[in-house]
């Protein structure tokens, strides 16, 4: 890979403090001597720091942040000079790449003040992926916008999928980011799991193609100074939830296994040790009725220490999901640690547990001071903080951030939403696009493509751009198409934070159905649904001209395919089921195992 994020220059305020051996920093020798050296010279308060990693809040200025009451967390100063902590997960987004690279920098420039003077890595959750939530848009930024993850499923096209992965690689090394905690290669075998939308889907072959091709994308051939590192998850793989609930909650917790497919879920994985994945996150779920312990994964030792550690001889980092240890509140709500199966343990018995499974750091966790209690009254030995800290720094080294702390930010504003970036990505959501039906219209040829100039009736689309194809009109009597967008059903939950994770009935409500049968009944009429999970579309499937579904497209990549201007290239990532009663009536963790689905996976028309 080419470098086209970084400067050659150092942190201000490396020079080494008084009676610190220096060699650590000398990049001509061998990675294990440095570690070695570093490990050596390193207190245990500076050790513990290393173990934890949380969200970090990101100026809008280029400056460092300060506290932050909305989300309850400290200044950028508190983390790095209070805390010691060096690991951190980048929340929100700066107006510019520019300022998002100069705000990296000030950040390392703190590190770098420290005695050892140890660079930070910032990691992120996925940033490309085009939304219409403004929440999820924030997330965005400058960045090049993509089809969501189930998307480039659709597209089937593992080259494809490296380019997205080398492209975002470049997006992020340029800022200063470093570790992308995704790819999820979780088999989304069960339809109703809100987070599928992040997957590749429910084919396991399909899924170890394009997840390797990812993280090949992301690392290169192997980790060095210009790979983003990949944090896959999640570990031994995150779908067959009980009734498709999503284990960040109390009524997720239990994944199962009825079809007794539990290998099957690993598949992907080993296609991610074998692409050279560095780091892995176990799941909040714990396994019920398997021979593993019934306890969330990341507590879980005979899956940490026996299955990855040991039958996989993965020697990578491996960091628990966020929130295992700490009860914390979210948007004003309280939202209990997901110590599933644990929860009647203290906070450090949970954290000692987590080291005795085998994890190297803990997510969304910022507590170093409870390690070094541990420590301290020999609960914990210092030798094992050595056995995760040894691959905690390993890892700064390889990426290069000893050597090249500092990221250019002239550099990052030409990189980042390069015009070259932004139409390989435009390009993408157009291709993901699946046509499911393509009815005969009055001349008796398929209504798709459709003829520009016509006079539309459009809902879920910006006017103004629904313009630039036809005559809009205020009523579906007046118009020659009507062209309407909507969402895979889901259901409203109680708080603010459970609607981000749409779960529950996949039925659309009978409001729903008589609306789109309506405008159908009235004028030929496109639907597009966002898939975001399989979406029940048999109430609906006989009225529309045109079905089409997208995963993540903006509305001129949708208006660009419906004219023929571009192909559909996409082909389901999943089935799409007939009924909730036959999704109810599924296995969790068997894949395509709902009876009689309305469209299988991998139907999609062209034309």
């Amino acid at each position: 890979m080419t470098d086209t994020a970084h400067s050659t220059d150092t942190a201000e305020g490396t020079d080494t403090a008084a009676g610190v051996d220096p060699t650590y920093r000398d990049a001509s020798l061998p990675i294990e001597e440095r570690v070695e050296n570093l490990l050596g010279q390193m207190t245990l308060e500076e050790k513990a720091g290393l173990f934890f990693q949380t969200m970090i809040t990101m100026s809008q200025d280029g400056e460092l942040a300060p506290a932050d009451p909305v989300f309850g967390l400290p200044s950028n100063e508190e983390y790095v000079i209070g805390k010691g902590m060096t690991h951190f997960n980048v929340l929100g987004s700066a107006p510019t790449a520019e300022l998002m690279a100069e705000w990296h920098n000030r950040l390392q420039e703190l590190a770098a003040g420290t005695r050892l003077g140890i660079p930070v890595t910032i990691s992120s959750d996925p940033r490309h992926s085009f939304s219409d939530n403004p929440l999820a848009g924030m997330m965005a930024g400058p960045f090049s916008s993509w089809p969501e993850t189930i998307g480039l499923a659709a597209i089937r096209d593992e080259a494809l999928v490296e380019r997205f992965g080398d492209i975002a690689r470049q997006e992020y090394a340029a800022v200063g980011i470093r570790v992308a905690l995704h790819p999820q290669i979780d088999l989304a075998t069960e339809p109703r799991w809100g987070r599928q939308v992040a997957t590749f889907g429910e084919d396991a072959d399909l899924t170890s193609r394009l997840g390797a091709a990812y993280i090949r994308g992301f690392q290169g051939a192997e980790l060095g100074p210009d790979s983003v590192a990949t944090m896959t998850k999640h570990f031994p793989g995150g779908g067959p939830q009980l009734d498709g609930e999503d284990a960040h909650f109390a009524y997720g917790r239990e994944q199962v296994y009825p079809g007794g497919q539990f290998e099957l879920h690993l598949k992907p994985f080993e296609a991610a040790f074998e692409a050279g994945t560095s780091q892995i996150m176990p799941y909040y779920g714990m396994p019920v009725g398997t021979e593993h312990e019934e306890v969330g994964f990341g507590f879980n030792k005979s899956v940490i220490t026996g299955l990855l550690r040991e039958r996989y001889g993965f020697d990578g980092i491996v960091c628990t999901d966020w929130g295992l240890i700490s009860d914390s509140e979210i948007m004003g709500q309280p939202f209990p640690a997901r110590a599933w199966g644990v929860e009647h343990l203290s906070p450090r018995e949970r954290m000692r547990k987590i080291l005795d499974a085998g994890a190297d750091q803990f997510g969304g966790e910022a507590i170093p001071e409870l390690l070094l209690d541990l420590v301290r009254s020999g609960e914990v030995s210092e030798q094992r903080l050595d056995v995760s800290a040894r691959r905690l720094l390993r890892e700064k080294f390889r990426l290069g951030l000893f050597d090249r702390p500092m990221v250019d930010a002239k550099k990052a504003a030409a990189l980042v939403g390069s015009e070259e970036f932004r139409a390989a990505g435009e390009a993408a959501q157009r291709s993901s696009i699946t046509v499911l039906t393509n009815t005969a219209g009055e001349s008796g040829a398929p209504v798709l493509p459709l003829a520009t100039g016509l006079r539309l009736y459009v809902e879920g689309i910006d006017h103004a751009v629904a313009a630039e194809y036809g005559t809009v009109v205020a009523s579906p009597v007046d118009a020659d198409i009507a062209i309407v967008r909507t969402h895979a059903p889901f259901e409203v939950r109680a708080t603010t934070f459970e609607n981000f994770f749409h779960q529950g009935s996949l039925d659309f409500t009978e409001e729903a159905v008589s609306h789109l049968r309506e405008i159908a009944a009235t004028v030929p009429t496109i639907v597009a649904v966002h898939l975001d999970r399989p979406a029940i579309l048999t109430p609906i499937v006989d009225a529309p001209a045109a079905i089409v579904a997208d995963y993540g497209a903006n509305a001129r990549a949708l208006l660009d395919v419906l004219t023929g201007a571009a192909q559909p290239l996409g082909k389901l990532p999943f089935d799409l089921p007939s009924s909730m009663a036959a999704v109810e009536a599924s296995r969790e963790d068997v894949p395509f195992d709902t009876k009689d689905p309305l469209f299988r996976f991998g139907h999609g028309l062209s034309y």
